[in-house]
């Protein structure tokens, strides 16, 4: 297998255009490969400026989920810091987590982000929604966002062997000016099993009326535990906004 390592946008364009298959860390598929045999040709964007960035309010693609910190928002952070070991997280990528991966773990913290994502294509560069994401398995360039006035996030272990653990992600925006002096959303995510159901609400001083908003969604069909667990994080996300 030739790996073919870009360092320019252009470049990579240009090494899917001849066919190479894009590959982050390989920890999804390396053992597959090994039984059906390599590609000829794979294409990795670990030199790629623009797939690498860590901002308050962008993530390349290609970046380790170990390099993912405090400076994204909370909400990123615990779950890029939640994945695998740490061997797991020295090698896997944000763009292989969230594309190539069925256990999704960062979509529920992108998703309460109302995040975009900037697509790489032979022919194209451009900008979609996660839902296109996820359908479509794109070469996910990198993910922007505006900064939260709030987020949480939280992970319950379940089982060895077992489904995936159940992951509750929340976060407060403010939908007006860069001051958060707009109107307030809450914007919440749950993957329970390997399926993920996001909500949002206008944000209310009152936590009960929030809550009840919820359940009246595609929430409420939630398991027992889940519900609880998701109004516990909503419940601790409203209270860090200081107005609760």
């Amino acid at each position: 297998m030739q790996l073919r390592l870009p360092s320019s946008i252009s470049d990579a364009q240009r090494c899917l255009a001849e066919g190479a298959i894009p590959i982050g860390g390989a920890t999804l598929v390396w053992a597959a490969w090994q039984r059906d045999g390599f590609p000829e040709k794979a294409v990795s964007l670990r030199h790629v400026p623009e797939a690498n960035v860590v901002g308050s309010e962008e993530l390349g693609g290609a970046v380790l989920l170990h390099r993912v910190d405090a400076t994204v928002p909370e909400v990123l952070h615990r779950a890029a810091s939640g994945i695998g070991t740490g061997a797991v997280r020295r090698t896997a990528t944000v763009g292989g987590n969230i594309v190539g991966s069925t256990l999704r773990c960062l979509l529920p913290a992108a998703l309460v982000l109302d995040a975009r994502a900037t697509v790489l294509e032979p022919d194209n560069v451009y900008d979609t929604d996660l839902g296109e994401l996820v359908a479509k398995r794109p070469l996910l360039l990198g993910l922007r966002w505006r900064t939260p006035l709030v987020s949480g996030y939280r992970k319950v272990e379940g089982d060895a062997g077992g489904p995936p653990p159940l992951v509750v992600a929340a976060a407060v925006h403010a939908d007006g000016d860069s001051d958060g002096n707009g109107p307030r959303q809450l914007r919440v995510a749950v993957r329970e099993g390997y399926e993920v159901l996001s909500e949002s609400t206008p944000f209310d001083r009152d936590a009960d009326q929030v809550l009840h908003a919820l359940e009246r969604t595609d929430l409420a069909a939630l398991p027992a535990a889940a519900r609880e667990h998701l109004r516990a994080q909503v419940t601790d996300v409203l209270v860090r906004t200081g107005e609760v």
